[in-house]
């Protein structure tokens, strides 16, 4: 029998609209080794290691008058080159052409008659570079089973690890009446759940938003600032159907001095680098900014204990946590000191208040775990009101030691973090090898000047480290 969606799965695919598509992406930069990985050895590499994703060959299929949930089934035309695509920049292949492509390929809704993802394989980038780009649909992320496609492919040395073969047939795939009837099964066994699911198939906003909160909670914890009205901010406007995409690159040991200088977190660091970014790029606007002035951040954060970031594992599994807070971020503050001490405050209340519960539901996940912790972050935006939010920052820490796919070192990796509705500007940051990368996803007419956003970075994070001695 197939697989129902569950509640919060399925609503995804309900309360998608043209302005927010909802999947999760990745940029990961590679150097291309002598013998190169190619198109056609990616293909290769996915076609082998895709059993260990079975939801990647799973499309989804609507109950006739919206009964039940959808159910996922087998791809009986499943066709891998129709999902692993290949492109080029043109010369010189520099990164704004890279960015503009990632912003294109981000605004386009996934074909829901195949299975939700995509990945392009980008060539012609300077420094004898490659790039991957990853792109999943929010459905497919579903709490301990969560795997990106991206994660399978990568290995912790340079010869890629061996795995079996395996013939896959694809089930037969179900004829509506068959769904029908399995439907109405579950109805009789869970009478309640044939309203809901009309309710939701109907575009039932508050009824939808009650259920999927519902289920939500699991992973989401809402501070006491959620019950006061985030502040009006550019940052909150109707959005387009199209975006815009850069980029920073930062190094991990600038946020691990400032952080033994001033007794803080990483996590401390990187949003009061944020929070510094935010106030130069509203005052480059002519935005008002008083002493007062704040911009509340949706943080899931990846949870892993007493540590800030990861140790390396030979085995590369991470066992993260997704805990997630409403933070104001102290931008009306010009003391890169004290918005450290606030931000570092703030976090402090949070994780001490009882109130910050995570969410056990990625245990010992094995690969490259972020792609999925950003995906997690992104439904848990999804779900809340932009009232009580102006943007979402998913901040999860990666490997400390290089990972290869087919080879091919990885350089960098940037998450791409979808846009909620009322959202103009999404951050998404990882920390891997050393670096902290941050990805910029912005809506194309709200946010002109995300290169200036992403340019700041820098300006704010070396701020800081002039007040470690």
């Amino acid at each position: 029998m197939p697989t129902r969606l569950s509640a919060l799965d399925a609503s995804f695919l309900y309360l998608e609209e043209s302005t927010t598509p909802m999947h999760v992406g990745g940029v990961a930069i590679f150097r291309r080794p002598r013998a190169g990985l190619d198109y056609d050895r990616l293909v290769a590499l996915i076609e082998q290691r895709i059993a260990l994703v079975p939801r990647f060959r799973q499309k989804v299929r609507y109950v006739p008058a919206n009964v039940a949930r959808p159910v996922w089934v087998d791809d009986p035309d499943f066709d891998i080159t129709f999902h692993v695509r290949r492109s080029a920049l043109p010369r010189p292949g520099a990164d704004a052409a890279l960015h503009d492509l990632v912003a294109r390929v981000m605004s386009r809704p996934l074909d829901r008659t195949r299975p939700l993802w995509e990945m392009y394989l980008v060539e012609g980038l300077t420094g004898n570079r490659i790039a991957v780009i990853t792109k999943t649909h929010q459905a497919m992320v579903d709490g301990i089973s969560a795997i990106d496609i991206g994660q399978v492919i990568l290995d912790v040395s340079p010869d890629p690890h061996v795995v079996a073969e395996e013939l896959w047939m694809p089930e037969p795939e179900p004829s509506s009446g068959r769904l029908l009837i399995d439907a109405v099964g579950d109805v009789v066994a869970r009478p309640g759940e044939l309203v809901d699911n009309m309710r939701v198939a109907a575009g039932d906003a508050i009824a939808t938003t009650k259920k999927i909160i519902g289920v939500a909670e699991k992973l989401l914890t809402i501070a006491v600032t959620a019950s006061r009205r985030a502040p009006g901010t550019p940052l909150n406007v109707s959005i387009s159907t199209q975006r815009r995409f850069t980029v920073a690159r930062t190094q991990l040991e600038s946020y691990r001095r400032i952080r033994a200088a001033h007794g803080c977190a990483v996590n401390d660091v990187v949003l009061s680098v944020i929070s510094g970014a935010l106030r130069n790029w509203l005052l480059s606007r002519g935005e008002p900014v008083t002493a007062s002035s704040t911009v509340r951040a949706l943080v899931p954060l990846s949870v892993r204990g007493e540590t800030d970031v990861p140790s390396s594992a030979t085995d590369g599994s991470l066992g993260n946590r997704v805990s997630s807070f409403l933070v104001d971020l102290p931008v009306g503050e010009p003391s890169p000191v004290v918005r450290l001490h606030h931000v570092a405050h703030a976090m402090h209340e949070h994780t001490a208040s009882g109130q910050s519960v995570g969410a056990d539901t990625l245990v010992r996940i094995g690969g490259f775990a972020p792609p999925t912790l950003h995906a997690l972050g992104a439904r848990a935006a999804s779900v809340m009101s932009r009232r009580i939010f102006n943007l979402v920052v998913t901040n999860v820490p990666g490997p400390q030691f290089p990972l290869y796919a087919a080879g091919a070192r990885m350089l960098e990796m940037f998450p791409v973090v979808p846009l909620a509705k009322g959202q103009a500007l999404a951050i998404g940051l990882t920390s891997y090898d050393g670096g902290v990368y941050y990805g910029f996803n912005g809506d194309r007419d709200a946010m002109a000047d995300l290169d200036v956003l992403a340019g700041l970075v820098d300006e704010s994070l070396d701020e800081l480290l002039a007040t470690v001695s």
